[in-house]
């Protein structure tokens, strides 16, 4: 292998080296405006998500987390009450829940597509439970025909996390984050549309309830001063909406890049000898490494898998990872500890296994899939995989 090729988890610097003119310029135009917080690059960042993800309404929020915070808040959901929460997740997803003195109830996920587990979540459901939360984990939709089925029967709210997932499409084609009754997005920098700092975005196809959302997001004030709720401070940035109105026309590309990444991934390993195909869920000699599968590619949608991730499975991770990071490959494990097993969460978890979640957060391994990766570098990484394998 040539131990000179370096292949960083996330290179950020080649992305904004490609925009850096148009980057450089809308910056210096937010600075020169003296407008910085929910201006007129806010009002046309929304107005483009509308339309990008097919929604009737989109507000732009400070954070992710925010994202779903506020939605829960607009949902008047607090003490007493309970939502469904997948166990395998980002901590945000289940500690919002929790700051609103609400109780997450976690739910195993999916061994495929590792998105919450549709078969399990009715028995989970109680008189308190007021709503749903799917997440679109590492750039692919949940099973939203069959979460939505769920929901419409007991009546329960559903709050898409689609924070991984912005473009990403469901089998019949809509966006994720269209679908439930409130979609929550990040754009932390390393997401596939990522800003200069935190910032997130709430859609929703409900007028009454955007309303409601819109206001919360200045402290419930409307008109200012005058508090018929109580908010927060969600504004966003004029400053992270601009860096995103230059990004958002070359997202698809992105995603087709990341796409095709993923694809050159697969075929590589299939020829070291080290997976036979995608979507398998046990180790043996012909599948050292268990590839993610894209579940809809089938139905013929574009989009149905963005790949803010490539999380593959394998038997020994800490040993692989360290000899990687030898080999300069970056690599993440998202996520080591599922949520019912974080400290915090104990009192909240019943003691019940989810043993999806459990071996997962065991075997998973991120490997780089940014859009500017060479095939020099891909190459760089299975072969690295394969010498690792090659010795036991």
């Amino acid at each position: 292998m040539d131990s000179q090729i370096s292949v960083p988890l996330l290179d950020l610097k080649a992305q904004y080296a490609a925009l850096k003119h148009e980057l450089d310029g809308a910056m210096l135009r937010v600075a020169e405006s003296q407008r910085f917080i929910l201006g007129p690059e806010v009002d046309a960042l929304e107005r483009a998500m509308c339309g990008y993800l097919e929604v009737n309404h989109a507000l732009g929020v400070s954070s992710g987390t925010d994202a779903l915070l506020l939605a829960l808040m607009a949902l008047g959901i607090g003490p007493g009450d309970s939502v469904i929460v997948p166990t395998f997740s980002f901590f945000a997803t289940a500690g919002v829940v929790s700051r609103l003195g609400a109780r997450p109830i976690f739910v195993d996920v999916d061994p495929v597509t590792f998105n919450l587990d549709p078969s399990q979540i009715a028995t989970r459901i109680d008189a308190t439970t007021r709503a749903i939360v799917p997440v679109h984990l590492f750039g692919q939709s949940a099973d939203m025909d069959a979460i939505m089925a769920v929901a419409d029967e007991h009546g329960l709210a559903v709050i898409e996390d689609a924070a991984q997932a912005i473009g990403t499409r469901y089998r019949d084609g809509r966006r994720a984050g269209s679908i439930g009754t409130i979609g929550c997005f990040s754009f932390f920098p390393s997401k596939n549309l990522g800003a200069f700092g935190d910032g997130g975005l709430v859609t929703t196809n409900d007028p009454e309830l955007y309303q409601r959302l819109r206001i919360m997001r200045v402290h419930g004030g409307e008109p200012k001063y005058y508090h018929a709720v109580v908010g927060g401070n969600f504004r966003l940035d004029e400053l992270q909406a601009a860096v995103l109105n230059v990004k958002l026309p070359h997202l698809d590309g992105w995603s087709a890049a990341r796409r095709r990444n993923a694809e050159r991934y697969c075929e590589l390993f299939r020829e070291h000898g080290l997976a036979e195909g995608e979507g398998r869920q046990e180790f043996d000699a012909a599948n050292r490494v268990l590839l993610p599968a894209s579940v809809y590619r089938a139905g013929g949608v574009d989009d149905v898998h963005i790949y803010n991730q490539f999380t593959v499975r394998v038997a020994d991770r800490d040993g692989l990872r360290a000899f990687l990071s030898e080999r300069r490959v970056g690599t993440e494990v998202y996520y080591p500890v599922p949520l019912h097993m974080q400290e915090c969460f104990r009192s909240d978890a019943d003691g019940l296994p989810l043993p999806v979640s459990e071996r997962l957060g065991r075997e998973v391994l991120a490997l780089p899939i940014y859009p500017e990766l060479a095939d020099e570098q891909l190459a760089h990484v299975v072969g690295s995989i394969a010498d690792y394998y090659s010795h036991r």
